[in-house]
């Protein structure tokens, strides 16, 4: 499995360069007005247009070798067994604590958890004056 893996993964990098390549060399649309007129065209390799028609299926067919090859990493990225890897395995899942209500809410002081039944009531001020709100 690891093999086809390291296989599958040469094979995705080898096209991408090759797209690399191949689109860089390809020649845009607005230079095929000039090689219609013969500058420069009836020197090339391919001939005038045969460079487009074979640069561009050897572009399109490298670009579906490398898709193909992006669904399968994905697929066999997926297909791993999954026992042991995971950083998070083992860990609880718990839920947040609520949000603090009242006195809460203010720092340096703290609130204690209300009984059922009970009246809330507020903290004394703090005698160094920590946790009072200035007013003007």
């Amino acid at each position: 499995m690891n093999v086809l893996l390291t296989i599958v993964l040469a094979i995705q990098m080898l096209t991408a360069l090759g797209m690399i390549g191949l689109i860089l060399v390809q020649h845009g649309k607005g230079a095929d007005m000039g090689a219609a007129f013969g500058s420069g065209g009836s020197g090339s390799l391919f001939g005038a247009s045969g460079s487009a028609n074979f640069l561009s299926r050897t572009t399109a067919v490298l670009a579906a070798v490398f898709f193909a090859c992006t669904l399968l990493l994905a697929y066999f990225g997926n297909a791993r067994p999954q026992t042991g890897t995971s950083v998070l395995e083992g860990a609880a899942i718990t839920a947040p604590a609520p949000p603090p209500t009242g006195a809460g809410q203010i720092p340096g002081t703290a609130s204690p958890a209300p009984t059922a039944g009970a009246v809330a009531v507020p903290p004394a001020p703090a005698a160094s004056g920590a946790g009072q709100i200035p007013t003007k």
